[in-house]
């Protein structure tokens, strides 16, 4: 059953609330009011347009930040035309679904319009959060459009045909959404109806918590770049360009400090400390911490604003943004990605690595090197440990390598009087259900099988020089 609604407040039972002015029909679930004569005026009261935008349309918005960059015909690196050319202002708009009229779509888009205020006061979370939900709500308010749904309808039985209905296939009418997907867009409902309880539609939230409702999502271990990938991806710009110096210091900066996507694109030139190579980042929720850069990444950063900086900014008005386009304007987050995935190929890795890649690289490398827990925890502005462990889970492959190095009794043969097998074999006879990671290095002295202790203990020397 679902819970009781506080029908005094629903949009419908105020006329100069309601999305159409009070002109049209109350939706059934609403209680009957005398309709009362509007002046002209209140008709400015409509909730706004935007939030009920189609999610093509909010989802193309996502990721961009500050002007476009305009279309060109030789993008350079990272910076393709197609990836923030401006829609064409001239075609005609979309035609709207026939489901968008529906009264519960009328009222889902009242309270949407609500919601990011909500989002950003209350809640205190950041702009991207804040384009996340609206995009995944709009899957909900599709939903609702299609069933004949009201906000009101809400229990467990019509929350499990939603479910079911994204995470179907698009051929048997669904959305074909991961389960992943599914679960963020179940945590981002139970947000959305905190909120209606807050705006007085209902007593106590109808959607189940996560306790009592759970979706049960495989947790992926993410993928990292060995050591020599690392170093061939560093060395893939060319230096002798403005764009090449500037990529080299995204590079070195995305690395050397673990930072997220969103924290490099918002970086500002008053972030960085040079005297105490730190940089302040913004991360989720708007929290600042305080990251560590190495030489490296400060001889990067020092080239780049001497060198490539002003020419890059050019006759452009000028602004605090760290990296530039070529244009003069901030660099586009897509930018970004686009060049760490190009510089990636031409260094002869992988077409997939992401700029949350060099983040996970990161803290594998860390993790190995033997930094603490709660340090890498702290430099990556991660709010749980358990986020971090995750990391603990992918150095496995180090642990029995140190292991096999290190302690006296691995080696020892369980028969002394037996021939010492070939290390080859003996590796595989030690771990025969272990396997490489397609992301590592099996050539190098990580990941190799020692020789004897004088070999290993040179290529721990090596590791650690």
């Amino acid at each position: 059953m679902p819970a009781e609604p506080l029908r005094r407040l629903t949009p419908s039972a105020h006329p100069a609330l309601r999305p159409d002015g009070g002109n049209e029909p109350r939706p059934p679930e609403t209680p009957a009011h005398p309709p009362a004569a509007e002046p002209a005026a209140t008709t400015e009261l409509r909730p706004p347009e935007a939030p009920a935008q189609p999610p093509a349309a909010l989802n193309s918005s996502i990721g961009q930040s500050g002007p476009a960059e305009p279309a060109v015909t030789a993008p350079g690196p990272g910076e393709s035309s197609s990836a923030v050319a401006e829609p064409n202002p001239s075609a005609p708009p979309a035609p709207p679904e026939p489901w968008a009229d529906a009264p519960g779509v009328r009222q889902i888009d009242f309270y949407l319009s609500r919601f990011p205020r909500h989002i950003r006061s209350q809640r205190g979370l950041s702009e991207n959060t804040e384009r996340g939900y609206m995009a995944d709500l709009q899957s909900f308010r599709e939903y609702l459009g299609r069933e004949g749904l009201a906000l009101t309808d809400m229990d467990r039985p019509t929350l499990r045909a939603y479910l079911a209905w994204l995470a179907a296939p698009l051929r048997d009418g669904g959305k074909g959404y991961a389960r992943v997907s599914v679960s963020r867009k179940l945590t981002v409902l139970r947000a959305f109806y905190r909120f209606l309880v807050q705006e007085g539609l209902f007593r106590s939230t109808p959607v189940p918590s996560g306790r009592s409702f759970r979706l049960k999502v495989s947790k992926t271990l993410p993928t990292f770049l060995a050591h020599r990938e690392a170093a061939r991806l560093m060395d893939a710009p060319d230096e002798e360009t403005p764009t090449g110096l500037r990529d080299k210091a995204i590079l070195e900066l995305l690395y050397s400090c673990g930072v997220r996507l969103a924290e490099i694109h918002d970086l500002d030139l008053p972030d960085l400390k040079f005297s105490e190579r730190t940089a302040l980042v913004r991360g989720k929720g708007s929290k600042e911490r305080q990251v560590i850069f190495g030489r490296p990444s400060e001889e990067a950063l020092h080239r780049y604003l001497n060198e490539a900086r002003p020419l890059l900014l050019g006759e452009a008005r000028p602004h605090q943004a760290l990296f530039l386009n070529r244009y003069g304007q901030r660099l586009s987050r897509r930018s970004y990605e686009k060049l760490v995935r190009q510089y990636s190929v031409a260094s002869g890795g992988r077409d997939d690595v992401h700029p949350h890649t060099l983040r996970h690289t990161f803290a594998t490398h860390m993790l190995e090197g033997g930094a603490d827990l709660r340090v890498i925890q702290e430099l990556m502005g991660h709010s749980s440990p358990s986020t971090t462990q995750l990391y603990t889970h992918i150095t496995k492959q180090e642990a029995l390598t140190a292991y096999l190095t290190h302690h006296p009794r691995a080696d020892a043969p369980a028969n002394p009087n037996a021939a010492a097998p070939d290390d080859a074999v003996a590796a595989n006879a030690r771990l025969p259900e272990t396997a490489a990671p397609d992301d590592t290095d099996t050539n190098s002295p990580e990941t190799a099988a020692p020789d004897n202790r004088a070999a290993a203990d040179e290529r721990y020397a090596w590791r650690v020089s």
